[in-house]
């Protein structure tokens, strides 16, 4: 069991695995696959599970009628399609003392092109990981 939300673990396809990200695109998926494999970590990715459905409406009982006594049916309730759930996916690693927080502050590390991951490559903000200047240095 996990110390803290940041260090979790579970069983993805019986394998016991260190979670790197839940609920991940599939093209996040396919980058955080392509990282940590080039830093030489198995990767395992599964289906998330299904988020849990709302609980349906109460149906308004018809109201009944002074003349006969007898109830008018009610009008059926529109019910709007729900929209097709997101696929998305569970991302873990085997080495169970991974930590994403920890091997990016520690610029533990390296894209494809030999530089260090910073917090926003990992985050997709920024296309190329700029290394030059630590990330404690950018603060104004």
């Amino acid at each position: 069991m996990a110390i803290n939300k940041n260090h979790e673990f579970e069983d993805l396809d019986s394998i016991k695995c260190a979670i790197v990200e839940k609920n991940a695109s599939a093209e996040r998926v396919a980058f955080l696959k392509n990282l940590l494999t080039f830093n030489k970590y198995q990767v395992v990715v599964v289906d998330s599970p299904a988020p849990k459905a709302a609980p349906a409406a109460p149906v308004a009982a018809a109201p009944v009628t002074e003349i006969d006594a007898t109830p008018t049916p009610a009008p059926a309730p529109i019910v709007p399609a729900a929209p097709a759930a997101p696929t998305t996916f569970t991302v873990g690693v085997t080495d169970l003392t991974f930590n994403a927080t920890n091997a990016i502050f520690s610029r533990q590390l390296k894209t494809a092109d030999g530089h260090i991951v910073t917090l926003a490559y990992w985050q997709e903000r920024e296309a190329v990981s700029s290394d030059e200047v630590p990330y404690f240095e950018n603060i104004k």
